[in-house]
């Protein structure tokens, strides 16, 4: 015999069950007014470079297939992680989002213990694109291609020497990656941003260097610097009549880009991770929006790439870099 419930216990059953039933009725209807109000995306760096270049694309797109505007937030800052603390300690209601690049989101907390987050600390929503990096030479050094350099830079271990923008960034860690593969001896000098980087290399005071593509590209076409090669595994489409490092046997695993994604905090609902991959989705298969990185000379991310499963595979590939090259700040 099952044991009878008092009226006051009838009472409190019924009651959860309605406000259970309550929240399942709610919970879509919830889901389906995100956003209720503007979203604002971070980005860790100050106008115009080229992670606020991507952050100003996708939030224009994205204001149009969520119907709220997108604000832009500029926190610059050591490297771009005082914008990604800020959005790993946001709230996780979707109206705070970061459009980062692998500087802050891979790279930063392996060279540097003050970086509190790391990869669990966000929600992945998606990849929005990536840029080859190009390791240029000086017209003073005589260098013409990337087999000229190699041949150079071993008969004279320790002569010479490659900038990069920074410690711990993606041109830093591509200018290891190249002397790893080639087993050379070069002085790494780190310089405060492209621009005085630029400033040294177009002034004969400093050999050879690593730029993004699009930094870099105006001083090759002026013929200020030589391009001896690109690093993604295969050539640029912007630039097809520079080689990839990688068609050199000596740089045949040389794989390394400057990437960018959207990411929000960790534990953003599942409803509106939904809704900000497929207008991302969308935005990524936009002609205009194709039309717009392709200028910029960077290439846009298949709709379909699991960012998390390449968050891991990145950071890996970072971790070997950054311990053959001993990088700490």
């Amino acid at each position: 015999m099952r044991p009878s419930l008092t009226t006051p216990t009838r009472r409190l059953a019924a009651a959860l069950i309605a406000s259970g039933l309550a929240l399942l009725a709610t919970s879509p209807a919830q889901a389906q007014e995100w956003p209720a109000k503007p979203i604002t995306i971070v980005v860790g760096y100050p106008p115009g470079g080229s992670t606020d270049l991507m952050g100003r694309l996708v939030g224009a797109e994205l204001s149009t297939r969520l119907g709220q505007p997108v604000v832009i937030e500029n926190l610059g800052g050591a490297g771009g992680t005082i914008g990604a603390q800020k959005v790993a300690s946001a709230a996780p209601d979707g109206y705070t989002l970061l459009v980062g690049a692998n500087n802050e989101l891979a790279i930063a907390k392996l060279v540097a213990k003050s970086v509190k987050y790391n990869a669990a600390s966000f929600t992945p929503i998606g990849l929005i694109g990536s840029q080859p990096m190009v390791l240029v030479a000086s017209t003073a050094s005589g260098v013409k291609n990337a087999n000229d350099f190699t041949q150079l830079v071993k008969k004279n271990p320790g002569k010479f020497s490659y900038g990069s923008s920074g410690v711990g960034t993606a041109l830093h860690l591509a200018g290891e990656m190249v002397k790893e593969q080639a087993g050379l001896f070069m002085t790494h000098i780190p310089y405060r941003g492209v621009a005085p980087l630029t400033n040294d290399l177009v002034g004969n005071n400093l050999e050879f260097g690593v730029f993004v593509l699009s930094s870099g590209l105006p001083h090759i076409k002026s013929g200020k610097v030589v391009a001896l090669g690109t690093t993604a595994a295969k050539r640029a489409p912007a630039t097809p009549d520079i080689p990839a490092l990688a068609e050199f046997a000596q740089f045949k695993n040389v794989d390394i880009e400057s990437w960018f994604a959207l990411v929000g905090p960790a534990g953003l609902p599942q409803p509106v991770v939904a809704r900000l991959k497929k207008a991302l989705n969308d935005t990524l298969q936009s002609p205009d929006f194709r039309k717009k990185m392709a200028a910029a000379g960077s290439g846009v991310a298949a709709p379909d790439v699991d960012l998390a499963a390449f968050w891991r595979a990145e950071i890996a590939k970072y971790t070997k870099i950054v311990q053959f090259a001993k990088i700490e700040e």
